[in-house]
């Protein structure tokens, strides 16, 4: 299916479960998203659970999202239980507005739900020509170093630089691979990587049903426990949001709203006298990409370089959708 077309069935499936045409554009766009840059852990294969959320009344489509201004540069959002891209997507306008007025914007955000992938966020910072930083914690996945059940969630990590082209964007999970992974595994009985997951024995499994109902592994040992729970101070503590466990998982817990935190910072450098942000930004990239390669490699990238590729080169062709994700989409009454 083409981009467009896409992105227009799902707009009108959102609009079906009662979001506005403007918060419906925005989810469809994100999902599409995922899909061009090859993350289909985070795109069509989440639609039915964002609308059996709302069908559910633990996401609310029509909030009254609250902005409160708390200094010249920082603001607390509450989403009102919204889906999380609306969320999200105002916090990251209120942050890039700010930082380009007042050099700097810090935005938390609480009362809301999962928002896909961090990068989309910093990516819209990045081209304002400001460095970000995007945090949002996630439900029980890692076991503190030291325990043996899950409680910090996979809490992604994103950093975002302006380089004058293709956009510097790291964003990981602090787990050795993101959820999203392992539920498309189980959604297609396929089998996750060995070494990333514990079952609920404390041993290696390769299920991905195992995996959910067991523990996933953090990057770096401790290292990424640590990371984990930072994320989770940031995200969950300091917004207000839920935090330490107690974000509920969207595909199986519908007892209630999420309450998922996210907090953005993002930095102008041109605050910095003559500090020529972006030309040295250049020069750093030339020095690594001319080291010598290890074996195995033709080329040096930097954080996002690869997925900027992926995307400009699937952005003009036909979007691939499994027969599965068809039938839940049928089933959702917009593709006859």
């Amino acid at each position: 299916m083409k981009r467009k077309e896409l992105i227009l069935y799902l707009q009108k499936i959102f609009q079906q479960h009662h979001l506005s045409k403007n918060h419906s554009l925005i989810c469809a766009q994100y999902l599409v998203k995922s899909e061009l840059i090859g993350a289909k852990s985070h795109g069509l294969s989440r639609l039915k659970m964002y609308c059996d959320r709302i069908k559910k009344g633990v996401i609310n489509p029509k909030p009254k999202i609250k902005v409160k201004k708390l200094t010249s540069s920082i603001f607390h959002i509450n989403a009102d239980n919204s889906i999380g891209f609306v969320a999200a997507d105002i916090g990251i306008q209120c942050a890039i507005k700010s930082a380009q007025k007042n050099g700097m914007g810090l935005v938390a955000i609480k009362k809301s739900g999962h928002y896909g992938l961090s990068s989309f966020y910093a990516e819209q910072a990045v081209k304002k020509n400001l460095i970000v930083f995007c945090f949002t914690n996630a439900p029980p996945a890692l076991a503190p170093y030291g325990a043996k059940r899950s409680l910090f969630g996979t809490n992604p990590i994103c950093f975002g630089a302006p380089t004058g082209k293709v956009p510097f964007i790291f964003d990981a999970s602090a787990s050795i691979i993101n959820r999203g992974k392992i539920r498309i595994a189980e959604k297609f009985g396929l089998k996750i990587p060995k070494g990333v997951a514990l079952n609920k024995n404390g041993k290696i499994t390769t299920n991905a049903r195992q995996a959910l109902l067991g523990t996933q592994l953090p990057i770096a040992g401790y290292k990424g426990s640590g990371l984990a729970w930072m994320v989770d101070i940031l995200s969950g503590i300091l917004t207000g949001s839920s935090h330490t466990g107690k974000t509920r998982d969207p595909f199986e817990d519908f007892s209630g709203p999420q309450n998922v935190g996210h907090l953005f910072l993002t930095i102008n450098p041109r605050i910095f006298p003559k500090n020529n942000f972006i030309k040295e930004m250049k020069k750093s990239i030339k020095i690594v990409k001319k080291l010598p390669k290890a074996k195995g490699f033709s080329s040096i990238l930097f954080p996002g370089e690869r997925k900027n590729k992926i995307y400009k080169d699937n952005l003009n062709k036909d979007i691939s959708i499994p027969s599965k994700i068809q039938k839940e989409m049928k089933a959702l009454n917009v593709i006859k």
